[in-house]
């Protein structure tokens, strides 16, 4: 195990070895710091790889002065997480949750557990286009995922998704 100073040292003069150390020594600490921002695993894994990239390019300017090692890797791996979170595409990812995700949600969250024919909605299917209809029975009623559906009808994922959302916005206007 390396003293801080030869790590410093070691990173300043780009050895792989003080990498290699300082990664084994600090990676699962600056992975928790990540992750409690982040709130995902995959995010952080990949936030702590751009901190350590970031730490090998920066260790030059590292000053032993204003203070330790740690703190000045810690704030490296805030800022990083934080940055992450306010990238526009980290936002679209979150905005963007798969459908049945949300629906489950949304009942667990209302506690709703009502079929489909206690509500009519196979009779509401009627109101709907025949493309739109095929696909809310494949996925709601049949058990088919998205990907199957589009596999079933020989048409693009997109077009599934898009014909989904349209029909449940068509639906959505018995409720309201």
């Amino acid at each position: 195990m390396l003293s801080e100073d030869e790590l410093v040292t070691g990173l300043k003069q780009k050895q792989k070895l003080a990498i290699e150390a300082l990664y084994n020594m600090y990676s699962s600490a600056l992975n928790g710091i990540i992750f409690r921002i982040v709130q995902s695993e995959e995010e952080a894994n990949d936030v702590l790889q751009e901190v350590f990239l970031k730490i090998w390019e920066k260790a030059v300017s590292y000053d032993v002065s204003k203070g330790r090692l740690f703190t000045w890797m810690a704030n490296i791996a805030r800022n990083q997480a934080i940055d992450r979170l306010r990238s526009k595409s980290f936002r679209n990812d979150s905005k963007n949750q798969d459908l049945d995700n949300n629906v489950n949600t949304i009942d667990y969250l209302n506690n709703v557990s009502l079929s489909p024919e206690h509500i009519g909605i196979k009779d509401l299917l009627l109101n709907l286009k025949p493309d739109q209809k095929a696909i809310v029975e494949m996925i709601y009623f049949q058990g088919f995922k998205q990907s199957e559906v589009a596999e079933e009808l020989n048409i693009p994922l997109g077009t599934v998704k898009t014909r989904l959302r349209m029909a449940i916005m068509e639906l959505r206007k018995f409720f309201n």
